[in-house]
């Protein structure tokens, strides 16, 4: 079994700063924590976009932000819009969530092409979009459908959780995942994410990138407390 050091697990992880509570000093914090332990990028809210892209301008950190959080009900039309915004923002890798309801309704074209009008923007400009299908709220049956209708929307990464729904990430939906679309798509395990043996146990299993909020603690080896 690999042994992963803490800079290969740092190299994976997508930090989120998206508590509703945080403030411009936790960006700034957050910001030089992430420079410090060289994680993937950090995830922020879209009102943060710009700050975090002047904040992370010098180092190797990319900046990432959720889009339609968290429970991805907004308009395809609004989608669409706040992906442009992100963009301009210096935005380089885009997390939205499904539209949830629609995909519980099983109208699955509505779904696909309101992945694919962010999809469209995003790819335009050489971002990466991951899709969160908020996997608690599904069967593993669903979790397979769901990767299916993101890779025909041309998204680039399958992802779990919000950390603000039910559930968190498990090995089962990564498994799921990896077998559906694993191939063809890149796979985030978010959401509860909270020890460095889960952090790994997922890179083994196929992972490609993590989604953490307490990424000191993890990388540190300590168990974190809190629900991302």
């Amino acid at each position: 079994m690999k042994e992963y050091t803490k800079q290969e697990v740092a190299a994976t992880i997508d930090h989120a700063v998206l508590k509703p509570e945080f403030t411009d000093a936790d960006l700034k914090e957050q910001a030089a924590m992430c420079i410090e332990n060289a994680v993937f990028s950090m995830c922020v809210k879209p009102c943060d976009v710009k700050a975090a892209a002047g904040l992370l301008k010098d180092s190797s950190v990319k900046v990432s932000c959720v889009l339609s959080f968290p429970h991805g009900a907004d308009t395809t039309a609004t989608k669409a819009f706040q992906a442009k915004q992100a963009i301009e923002d210096g935005v380089d890798e885009i997390d939205m969530v499904m539209n949830i309801g629609k995909f519980m309704s099983a109208d699955f074209d509505y779904v696909k092409n309101d992945i694919k009008a962010v999809v469209d923007i995003a790819h335009q400009h050489n971002v990466l979009v991951k899709v969160i299908q908020e996997s608690g709220y599904l069967t593993l049956e669903q979790v397979a459908k769901a990767c299916e209708v993101s890779y025909e929307a041309g998204a680039d990464f399958v992802k779990t959780s919000t950390g603000f729904g039910p559930g968190s990430a498990t090995p089962e939906m990564i498994d799921v995942m990896i077998q559906t679309v694993g191939d063809k798509m890149q796979v985030k395990a978010s959401g509860g994410i909270r020890t460095w043996d889960q952090a790994v146990a997922y890179l083994e299993q196929g992972a490609d990138r993590l989604g953490v909020g307490s990424t000191a603690a993890v990388l540190n080896g300590a168990e974190a407390e809190g629900d991302y």
